[in-house]
């Protein structure tokens, strides 16, 4: 007869913590796939294009380019791309910053305000799906547990 996972004995704990981290790994790109493939059917964008727009949507007065880099914690190359294809659609706009003639903040238009508006409620409505067998008590509970000490988040 096999034994399944809760009938072996306990084995070391970093092999169990390595099982959860596989499994925490194979969940967010299960969620990350699936967010994709709705952003793509549903609004005919990307992922990464909401991501910008959710970073500049916490900041009114706009961002740099090297700071939405910062809060996304990608390159600047990465950045610019998805910031001209979204300004060359009406969401974002480029406004100079005084003083300094070669840097701009980038800001959401109202169009993009509107449309984040939009991609953002139907995103949460896709989080609670996807992980609706947890409690909003459990959610934050996880939430809790899984936050990390803050010298790990500057990595």
């Amino acid at each position: 007869m096999t034994r399944t996972m809760a009938q072996t004995p306990l084995e070391d704990a970093s092999k169990e913590r390595l099982r959860l981290w596989l499994r925490l790994l194979k969940t967010t790109r299960g969620i990350e796939a699936q967010l994709r493939e709705n952003f793509r059917t549903e609004f005919d964008t990307t992922l990464p294009r909401f991501d910008v727009m959710a970073a500049l949507s916490r900041f009114e007065d706009g961002l740099k380019m090297s700071q939405i880099s910062g809060v996304l914690r990608v390159s600047n190359g990465n950045v610019t791309g998805i910031v001209d294809r979204l300004a060359e659609d009406g969401l974002l706009v480029r406004v100079p910053v005084p003083g300094d003639r070669r840097a701009h903040r980038v800001r959401m238009t109202r169009k993009g305000r509107e449309e984040f508006a939009r991609q953002a409620a139907s995103h949460e409505a896709w989080i609670a799906e996807m992980l609706g067998q947890f409690s909003a008590q459990e959610a934050r509970t996880l939430t809790t547990e899984f936050s990390l000490p803050e010298d790990l988040h500057d990595t």
